[in-house]
């Protein structure tokens, strides 16, 4: 098994996990979700601020209300609202999301000779984990390539390989589940790499698409371009027909298009996938939907400051 022999592993509570991924000054991207009453809520604070014991405070009260708490994996602009790829300041971490088959995969990533020691690994419920590594010198292009590569070759969500992915803070309950389980982290690894340390092949066509548009690739976009809404589509049919659960393929549609459009788009999305898969003799679906409802849904984007109140 690959470990980083230099590095004593050790736990990390939520504020110590901040501390580890971020600059004090960075400004970072806090998400939490309720599922049960449907209300999204995001915060942008600096590192600091996030890791102080009232920031952890009202998250622990969100999360006892029944809230997941989720933190963007890089750095947001100055005076930037949002984590729209066009606000995201530096690549910071590269990570896979492992949620099918997730002990096996997670064995594969440390005995892998592609891959360099995870610096962390988190349990976010029993046999899933997230592994995130800390990187230096990547253009957004180039991560996101790494990443749709990497969920490629071990197994990982299709869906988080985008550079404004969420994944999920330790300390809290994972409140998807039905009994209690409390996410963890593990710090594995100090390192800090570079593009030279991953020989991932980049993403091939047969590669489930990256959920958003890149509009920095280098590659001209095709003149038959699908529009996103029509790549959420045809992206929640592909996961129905490989067997995902339906309410997962709904939260990750959500994850990335929060901000974008009404709370009810990616179930509006998935039940048409759904659907299409029924009527389809070969389980796959035709033909294309329509965009659903372009309001903007009730996430609420807060400063820093309101992170006190």
């Amino acid at each position: 098994m690959r470990r980083d022999s230099a590095f004593t592993p050790k736990s990390l509570s939520a504020s110590e996990y901040v501390r580890e991924l971020f600059e004090p000054t960075d400004n970072v991207a806090i998400l939490v979700r309720n599922r049960g009453n449907g209300k999204t809520v995001q915060r942008i604070a600096k590192a600091a601020t996030i890791a102080s014991p009232e920031f952890q405070e009202w998250l622990a009260g969100q999360n006892a209300a029944g809230s997941d708490a989720f933190i963007g994996m890089n750095p947001i602009k100055e005076s930037a609202y949002n984590r729209t790829k066009d606000n995201i300041a530096d690549i910071r971490h590269v990570y896979l999301d492992l949620d099918r088959k997730g002990d096996e995969s997670l064995e594969a990533i440390r005995d892998s000779p592609t891959v360099p020691a995870p610096n962390f690994v988190l349990d976010t419920s029993p046999g899933k984990h997230q592994v995130v590594w800390k990187v230096s010198g990547f253009s957004q292009e180039d991560a996101e390539a790494l990443l749709r590569g990497l969920a490629n070759q071990f197994g990982g969500d299709a869906a988080a390989t985008d550079s404004t992915r969420v994944l999920r803070l330790p300390g809290f309950a994972n409140q998807k589940l039905s009994e209690e389980f409390i996410v963890q982290a593990r710090h594995e690894s100090a390192g800090v790499h570079t593009p030279r340390d991953f020989a991932i092949a980049d993403d091939s066509p047969e590669t489930p698409r990256h959920l958003g548009e890149d509009h920095t690739r280098r590659r001209s976009i095709p003149s038959d371009h699908k529009s996103q809404s029509e790549q959420d589509w045809a992206y929640a049919k592909r996961a129905l027909a490989r067997g995902d659960d339906p309410e997962d393929v709904i939260c990750r549609i959500a994850d990335y298009r929060g901000e974008e459009k009404h709370s009810n788009y990616a179930r509006y999305t998935v039940e048409k996938a759904k659907a299409a898969l029924r009527h389809s003799p070969h389980g796959t679906g035709a033909g294309t939907p329509q965009t659903g409802d372009s309001r903007h849904d009730s996430l609420q984007v807060l400063t820093e400051r309101d992170a006190r109140s």
